[in-house]
This record gives C-alpha cells, structure tokens and sequence, in this order.
C-alpha cells in the first residue's frame, strides 16, 4: 500500500499536468464577455466598425475577481451596441500584447473607437466607476454618431440625396445608442436620420402621429415602409437588410506580405515588451492588495506588426493623389467691438465661440497637447459640412486671447484658461457650456446638434455681458469681392465700373476744383445737422441704425 507521502507527490504531479487554471481566465465560453487574445486583437477590436471596451486582467487579482459581476453586466446591457472584452494577461503568449498596451496594474480597462483611418483606433483608458452602470454610459458615450438629426426646414434638401434613407421620428431629443449602432452598421449603404416630434411639418406630410415611429425610404417620391416591430438592434437590422447589407465586423481579412528580416524584428521587440511586462506582473502579484491604476492617457496605436515591402515588390502605375477638401477655418474675432456687435448684444442669435488658450506656454516644448488645432479643426469641418448642406446653421468663431470680451467671458463664466467652447445667445440671455475633453468630431458635432436642436439644459448669462445695441457703433458692411481687389483686364476704376453698369450708359470723371469740394462738404454737414433740428421743433425721431444680426437658427 503506498505511504501517505508517496501520494501527496502523484497528486501534485498530476495538478502539474492539468491545465493552468489560471490559463483558463475568468470568463467561461458562455459569458457574455468576448475573449480576446493579442493574437486576434487586430481583427476584431482595432479592425471593427463599433466602439469597444477592453479589460486587461489576471485571474488572481481580487479587483478583477470583483469586477467580473458588474463587466459581465455591462456586456449584457452593451450587447448588439459595442464590444465588452476581456485579455487575461498572465497567459504567457498575451504578455507581449498586455506589455504593448501599457498595462500597469489589474484591471485595466481601455475604451477602444474607430479612428479616423481603418485599424488605426483611438485608444483611451477608463477611469470611471467600477461599476455596470459607469462602464455602459462611458461606452455609450464614446460610440460614433452618424445619425442625422433634421429640422422642419432641412428634410427636403436631405430627402432629395441619392441613396436608401432610414428616418426614425421620436419625442427624445437625444440620438440613442441604438440608432447610432444601426447607422455604423450600415454607414455607406443607409443614410439614418432622426426627427423630433416638434418638427410637426415633416411629421404630418409623412403621416406619422406616433412616436417613436422608424420608416425607410428608397426614393424622395416612394411610399415609406413602416417598421412595426419592438426597437430593438436584431429586428431592426433584419428590416433594413431588405433594402441593404449590413458591413461586416469585423472586415474581411486582407492578405499581406512581409519580410523575414520584419518577423525578427517583430519577435525582438515582443520579446521585449513580454519581459518588461512579467517583471511587473510578478511584483503586482506580490503586492496585489496595492496594485496601482494606470495614469489615464488618450493614444492612438499603431499596428504592433507594420507590414513592410515585399521581397520582390510589384511596382504599379503611380495613381495620383487625391487631396482631401480642407474645410476653410472659421472666422476669428481679435476684438471685443467685434464680438459684441456679432454675439453679445440684446438682438444677436446663438454664435458657437472658441476661446484660445490663455498659457500656450505648456504647448512650447513641442509635446502635441494643445488640443486647439483639433478644436478649430473639428469645428471647421462641422461649419462647412452644414453649409455644403445649406442649413442655416449659427455662426462659429475662434476668440484669441487678446480679445477683451472673451476674457470678460472666462471671468464671469468662471472659464479656465486653456480652450473653452461656449454657446451663447444674447438675444435669449443663455449660454451652454462644453464640459467634456472630448474635442473630437464626433463628439464636437453631437454637442452642436444638441444646441441646433434646442436640447440640453442652459444657464442664464450674468448681467452686463450682453449690450444694447443701441449702445454700439453700426458694424462695418461686409462684402464678398470688395470692388478694389475684383480683378480687371484693365485695371482702372473707370473700367471697374463701367463693366458694372447697363449696357447703352456711361460716365466721365470731372476734376474739382478747391471751391466746388468746399460748397459739397459744407451742403453735406448742413444735411447731417438738420434731423436733429427737426426733433428740437417737434419733428420726427432720428432714425438710430441697428446693428442686424447674423441669420442665424433662433433656438
């Protein structure tokens, strides 16, 4: 019979033989939780078309034992809108990716968007509650808005594009993370949009005296097609596949080449990146009750395997380029006169504005953190993107720290001194603060079509900000092509204006001398002085020219 001792070992030899438990990570096959590997991280979270959250964990750390209840419920909720994922970290094929993703302590969790070009995603790491309802809103947050959202007045324009349209009408004022799911899956073959039910015109020539009432349109003149089902991501998505097919997530693999020397180089740095990062997962198992949270960073990622040139490189037929349009900047204010007569006075609409950074001082050292061109950008793209579409959309302004009334505007709204985005409306007495350090597009336009559409909660702007407007001087008359600088084959004024005038009719220019200028000027200051003589006999009000507002929406 075997001694006690004798089978102790062959018990502990066999658990030697078993699978790693820790291997097996926390989450089971049937979890809603998507397992990934560094291995397929390309391809279903950098490659897709939806938002992601990632956890980055190792299965004897308590926190993330403690997690796994509220992510799994966050999945859950997430389900159909974005990815909920998870990497176990102490597998020793993921120590490389985990050590590449900056992951400093268990659990890390990062939000991972499509990026501006395909595989290349924004990449930002959550800091938020530990808990299923602050993961979901940060994710629902950080989806991408592709939805279109309409005013009485813009739905023929918009209607009239080529292409399938999908018209959800709805008394929320707020693009649900639904409709913005529905519009990635078919962004490119379905144009979605959303219509309040304050928008009662569109309503009633479309029939609709239901909300929430979801439509599609194959043509400005067809017959919609009503949805009649629950609103929910799978049914919805099988009623627009009758007209479209939905995109692929993630997108169909494309085969690429590379060389031996890059897979050395590759398995060098992985090398690399797998050491840094055991030492570290050793000394966090250590002393796991104070593990510490990775300092939040916003990055974008690069591909961990670049590929490079072919061995025997096929040379094609150079193709030009096709430059992008650049959308031109909006306009700056370098005056406090100027902004007034434009947005701080009693008759002016909403204007969008753009205070600069005070202290550019921190963004000297070359370091990229000045967020001002991605804000002006964002806000130039926006701009012009409405205008191509000819909505009547308010004017947007950048305000350069030396204008005096945007440093009013820091002091009493209580602003910082880096970039701020305000929205005020003088005529109304409000503004609207822009809160978040999101200065994406996405989120910049969310915001704006927020304001367009009169959503949001407003605050009331302090006494002495906005100005009559009879108080302030006429402003300047502002002319597209300025006569002097119109160029003409002949370049005198006389040929100037003769090219403007009708056909059959001329003129001659005639000297002055000293005394006929001195009979005009007087002639001139006695007209200028005779309204005030006529309102001291009684006589009509002088008229007081007002400075007319931008045409802007009135929200």
């Amino acid at each position: 019979m075997p001694s006690p001792m004798m089978l102790a070992l062959t018990a502990a030899a066999l658990l030697l033989c078993l699978p790693s438990t820790l291997a097996a990570g926390l989450y089971s096959k049937g979890s809603p939780v998507l397992q990934v590997s560094g291995t397929d991280y390309q391809s279903l979270i950098a490659n897709s078309n939806h938002t992601s959250i990632l956890e980055f964990y190792a299965p004897w750390c308590g926190h993330c034992k403690n997690l796994q209840p509220a992510y799994e419920k966050a999945a859950k909720s997430l389900a159909g809108l974005a990815k909920v994922a998870a990497v176990n970290c102490d597998d020793e094929l993921n120590k490389p990716f985990c050590g590449g993703m900056d992951v400093k302590g268990f659990p890390t969790l990062k939000i991972v968007r499509p990026g501006k070009k395909a595989g290349k995603p924004a990449v930002e790491e959550y800091q938020g509650p530990r808990t299923a309802k602050g993961i979901v809103d940060a994710v629902i947050d950080k989806i991408p808005n592709h939805v279109t959202r309409l005013k009485d007045g813009e739905y023929e324009t918009w209607v009239g594009e080529s292409g399938v349209k999908a018209i959800l009408f709805s008394d929320k004022g707020t693009v649900s993370a639904l409709l913005k799911a529905l519009a990635i899956d078919f962004l490119g073959s379905v144009k979605v949009a959303q219509i309040r039910d304050k928008e009662t015109q569109i309503a009633a020539k479309m029939g609709v005296t239901k909300f929430p009432t979801f439509m599609i349109l194959t043509s400005a003149d067809a017959e919609p097609s009503i949805y009649s089902g629950e609103l929910k991501k799978e049914p919805m998505v099988a009623f627009l596949s009758k007209v479209a097919t939905p995109n692929p997530d993630p997108a169909p693999k494309k085969s690429k080449s590379k060389k031996a020397s890059s897979t050395k180089k590759d398995s060098s740095r992985s090398s690399k990146a797998s050491s840094s990062f055991s030492k570290a997962s050793a000394s966090h198992e250590s002393a796991e009750s104070a593990s510490s949270a990775a300092t939040q960073t916003t990055e974008t990622l690069d591909d961990m395997n670049p590929p490079t040139e072919s061995p025997e490189p096929i040379v094609e037929k150079q193709k030009p380029v096709a430059l992008p349009d650049i959308a031109p900047p909006i306009t700056s204010l370098p005056e406090g006169l100027s902004l007034q007569q434009k947005c701080l006075n009693t008759k002016s609409g909403t204007c969008i504005l753009a205070l600069m950074s005070e202290d550019m001082s921190q963004f000297d050292q070359g370091t990229g953190n000045d967020p001002t061109t991605e804000v002006v950008g964002a806000l130039s793209e926006i701009h012009a993107k409405h205008e191509a579409a000819k909505r009547n959309l308010f004017p947007f302004y950048q305000l350069p720290s030396t204008n005096s009334q945007a440093t009013a505007l820091r002091t009493r709204l209580n602003l910082g001194r880096d970039i701020q985005l305000v929205a005020v409306n003088g005529k109304r007495g409000w503004y609207r603060h822009y809160i978040s350090t999101d200065y994406s597009h996405n989120a910049l336009e969310t915001w704006i079509d927020e304001i367009r559409m009169g959503d949001g909660a407003k605050s009331r702007l302090p006494e002495g900000l906005i100005v009559p407007v009879e108080e302030l001087p006429a402003a300047p008359v502002e002319t597209k092509e300025p006569l002097a600088s119109k160029p003409s084959s002949r370049g005198s004024m006389a040929d100037q204006l003769k090219e403007q005038m009708p056909k059959g009719m001329d003129f001659e220019f005639e000297e002055l001398d000293d005394e006929a200028y001195e009979k005009l000027m007087a002639d001139a200051s006695a007209k200028a002085a005779q309204p005030t003589a006529e309102a001291e006999t009684g006589g009509e009000e002088p008229l007081v020219e007002e400075v007319k507002a931008d045409g802007h929406d009135e929200l």
